[in-house]
């Protein structure tokens, strides 16, 4: 694995159109806080251009909606990479989160897959999964689903090559290095290890999302079937 990158460190971000009014720009690297703060701060340095509609950021990328198509791209993707190579990391002080997970059981079926691919005894694994800190570093996939960084690589396992087909909203899973809890009752390739008794997205809440960006979570154990 890479070190985390500093500023100048790696190879050069990915910049490409997507479309006529879309830019993403993708850090180079490895998933690490580093180069998610460094995101955040592009995003920031962004709020100000009257060219940009939308911001969105992801996992160690950004994606930029613009108002309308733009002159120069390339203009725009040098702005972005002196704003990448000087901005400083932008931390965010998120609310933290203590969030109870019934670990193992008929809603935590791939906890045995986790244990074998990370050669570990179950009652190991599930220790150090709620030993840790975990930060939401971006909202996507589906509404009010956190992707986590924090997994310990002892853990870490590969998403699942043949999806689980209902996995129930609230189920507690890996997906290779980073941790998540699914937001939506359906399809789902990440490895499921428990289950947590939360609504992630409510429409008629304000905001609708229970997480944001920056927010931190802590994992406990309130049951564990094996």
């Amino acid at each position: 694995m890479k070190n985390e990158a500093g500023h100048g460190a790696g190879t050069a971000p990915a910049i490409s159109m997507i479309g006529t009014r879309a830019m993403l720009f993708e850090a180079p690297g490895d998933f690490t806080m580093a180069q998610q703060r460094r995101i955040w701060a592009l995003m920031d340095a962004l709020q100000g251009r009257p060219d940009v509609q939308e911001l969105i950021p992801g996992v160690t990328n950004l994606m930029l909606i613009f108002s309308a198509p733009p002159e120069s791209p390339q203009a725009v993707a040098e702005w972005l990479r002196h704003a990448w190579d000087t901005l400083p990391e932008r931390h965010i002080e998120g609310r933290l989160f203590d969030i109870g997970v019934r670990y193992g059981g008929a809603l935590g079926g791939d906890l045995a897959a986790v244990c074998a691919h990370a050669g570990l005894p179950p009652e190991e694994v599930i220790a150090i999964h709620h030993g840790g800190e975990y930060t939401v570093c971006a909202i996507g996939s589906a509404p009010g689903f956190g992707y986590l960084h924090g997994l310990d690589p002892r853990i870490a396992t590969p998403r699942k090559t043949v999806p689980s087909l209902n996995m129930p909203a609230g189920t507690v899973i890996i997906g290779g290095m980073q941790a998540g809890i699914s937001a939506l009752t359906g399809p789902n390739g990440w490895n499921s290890i428990g289950y947590a008794e939360l609504r992630l997205f409510d429409p008629y809440r304000q905001p609708p999302a229970l997480f944001a960006v920056g927010d931190r979570i802590r994992f406990y154990p309130e049951s564990i079937e094996l």
